[in-house]
Order: C-alpha cells, then structure tokens, then sequence
C-alpha cells in the first residue's frame, strides 16, 4: 500500500545525478574548482617557512653588496680628503716661506752737513769763453754728415731699382683671332687665297693653322687662326691688308676674338 503510495508521489529521487551532471558541465566551462583551489594552497605552503627564509638570505646577500660598495667609496674620499689636505699643507708652506721678512725699525739720525771750503769763482776774460762756445757744436755737424751719407746711399739704391724695372720686359697684350675670308665664287682657288693671305708679314703677327669650311652651292670659305699683339696689330689694319688681294677675296669677317 504504501509502494504504490510512493509511485504516485512526485518526490526527486535522482537528484543527486543532475547535480553531478551540473558540476561536470561548469568544470568544463571554467575548469575543475577543487584543482585550483588544491594548487593555491600548494603554493601558499610552498611559500611558507622555507620560502620566507630563502628571501630572507638574498635580503642579506643583497645587504652585503652594498655595504662593500659604500666601504669603497668611503675609502675614495678618505684619499681625496688626505690628498687635498696635503695640497693645502703645502701651499700653507709655500705661502709662508714667500712672505717678506719684516723691516726692522729704523733709527732716526739727524745727517750732518758737510761743510764745502769756500772758494772764489774765477774770472776768465771774455775771449776765452767766447773761443770755449765756438768749440761746442750745437747742431752735431757729425751727424748731418752721416745723414747725408745715408741720403746718398738711399738715393743710389733707388736709381738701381728704377733702371732694374726699366730694363724688365712689361707685359704685353696678345689676342687669339679667327678671320673667314670668304671667296668671290666656287671657282676661285682656295689654296691661292691662302697663300695670299699668309703673304702679309707685320711686326706681331703670327699665323696658325686654317682650314675650309662649306657655305654653300660648292662655295668654301677659308677659316684661319692668328695671334697679334694688340699694341701693334688692329683688326682694321689687318682687314685692310686682306681684301687688298680683290682677284681672289671678296670679304673678311671676325669670326671669334679672344683676349690671352
């Protein structure tokens, strides 16, 4: 009667196994509660006596370190004390072994006069002075001859030296000139014109090379280098002497000028 009782009544006989299942899943979710806390107490007796004593002795170590470290520089300083000390010492000495040694005192002694014997200047007649001033030279005429001897050294030297320059070569002006003489036609001979311009001979002037250069419908202009010297050559007078040859050159033109 009282099994069938129990049948029907609603009473949670395995709960215990939905609790179990409870615990499993959360243990899976943020990992098992007891093994953390078995860890944690672990570490806390790990960290117990042994763990304090061995802090302890590195405390110590650590300590000691230090204490060696201040021992050598509190040793430094006693030597830089001592050494400046002496250095003091020294200058003390130095100082007082300068000093001046003190004056002793002076007795005071009223000086006595010495009596000159007394004499009578004598006289001499006007003339004899008048020859002892003539004797005296006022006005060093020693020295002004001297003088006059170094004028005249100074004075030689200086003509030395002017006809030295005048004697040296100045510099003289020289230009580089590039003339295009140019023909009448295509047949005009061309080694002619050259030769013709070569012909003229002036006192600084030097002809260079040439060549010919192409103008135009089988027309060749004759281009050639010379070096006059400016005081004596002029780019009018050379032209002038050029186109005197009128066969055979038509114009002379400036194709580069250059200073050297």
């Amino acid at each position: 009667m009282a099994v069938d009782y129990f049948k029907h009544e609603k009473i949670w006989f395995e709960k215990y196994k939905y609790d179990d299942a409870e615990r499993r899943y959360y243990e899976q979710m943020n990992g098992p509660v007891g093994s953390s806390s078995r860890q944690q107490s672990a570490s806390t007796t790990s960290s117990g006596p042994a763990g304090d004593q061995n802090e302890l002795l590195s405390r110590i170590s650590h300590l000691e370190v230090e204490n060696q470290n201040l021992r050598s520089v509190v040793a430094d300083l006693q030597t830089a004390i001592f050494k400046l000390e002496s250095r003091l010492n020294a200058l003390e000495k130095s100082s007082t072994s300068h000093q001046p040694s003190p004056v002793p005192p002076t007795q005071h002694v009223t000086p006595t006069k010495k009596v000159e014997p007394f004499s009578v200047p004598s006289k001499k007649p006007a003339a004899a002075e008048e020859d002892d001033d003539d004797d005296i030279d006022l006005f060093g005429s020693d020295d002004d001859e001297e003088d006059q001897e170094a004028a005249k050294v100074r004075e030689e030297r200086l003509r030395q030296y002017a006809e030295k320059k005048a004697k040296k070569p100045g510099l003289i002006a020289k230009s580089s000139i590039l003339l295009d003489v140019k023909p009448w036609d295509d047949e005009t001979d061309m080694a002619k014109v050259e030769e013709c311009v070569r012909s003229i001979h002036m006192d600084g002037l030097v002809w260079g090379a040439s060549k010919l250069v192409p103008v135009g419908y089988g027309i060749k202009k004759l281009q050639i280098q010379c070096v006059v010297e400016d005081d004596k050559v002029g780019t009018d007078i050379l032209e002038e002497e050029i186109t005197k040859f009128e066969d055979y050159v038509q114009s002379v033109d400036i194709a580069a000028f250059n200073k050297i």
